[in-house]
């Protein structure tokens, strides 16, 4: 019984520690550090996630100090209509944002960072600039707070991790629907196409033996013009 009991809990470990792998693989969770150029007229950098449609966005972003420039911030998707979701201008310090993704495309948090003119009229383009920007990009079931749903509904730290893994899970199901009807659409797709290129088979096919036939209808009668057959 006791051998049996410990058969059953390594089994349940190993099944804990696939599962919790599997989970910190999927979340899409990123975090980047980078300098931005300050310019008159400067061109956006963008830093783009993979986003379901109904996914929480949760973008932080740290920026840094930097004399005469200007941080704006732009969250938009790749779709062909170009959704902005949130637009903000001269950011400074932390600053957290929250979205939400309407479509099956790629979310962009984009910046710029303006030279703004000096107060005392000097030349501010004298040297080159650039601001720190700490960036933070939580989506799907990494941007929920669970602390503060810990806190409201008086969760235990069990209770927590169980929430936590719901949440990822159920992600794991969302995408796995979502790739499925991805399947369901390519092979639709596939099956078109095929009908397709079977039919234009057999109408190049009719169509050369209709022209063979023409041909040779018209060649005979040709030849009888001539007298050259009977």
């Amino acid at each position: 019984m006791l051998a049996r009991f410990i058969r059953q809990s390594r089994s349940l470990e190993s099944f804990l520690l696939v599962l919790t792998a599997i989970l910190f693989l999927c979340q899409p969770a990123h975090a980047i550090k980078f300098a931005l150029q300050a310019s008159r007229f400067p061109a956006a950098k963008c830093i783009w996630n993979a986003a379901h449609p109904g996914a929480l966005v949760i973008v932080t972003a740290n920026v840094g100090p930097g004399d005469h420039q200007r941080i704006d911030i732009e969250i938009l998707d790749s779709g062909p209509n170009k959704n902005v979701y949130l637009s903000k201008k001269n950011i400074s310090g932390e600053k957290r944002f929250a979205v939400t993704a309407h479509s099956e495309e790629d979310v962009g948090v984009c910046f710029r960072n303006y030279i703004e003119p000096s107060t005392q009229g000097g030349p501010v383009e004298a040297k080159p600039r650039s601001r720190v920007i700490d960036l933070d990009i939580d989506i799907g079931a990494d941007a929920v707070d669970y602390n503060a749903i810990a806190n409201q509904e008086s969760l235990s730290g069990l209770e927590t991790e169980m929430r936590k893994l719901e949440g990822v899970v159920k992600e794991i199901v969302e995408e796995m629907d979502y790739l499925k009807t991805r399947e369901e659409r390519f092979q639709s797709t596939n099956m078109s196409t095929n009908i397709r290129v079977q039919n234009f088979a057999w109408f190049t096919i009719f169509s050369l033996i209709g022209l063979g036939l023409w041909q040779i209808f018209h060649l005979r009668a040709f030849f009888k013009r001539k007298y050259l057959i009977d």
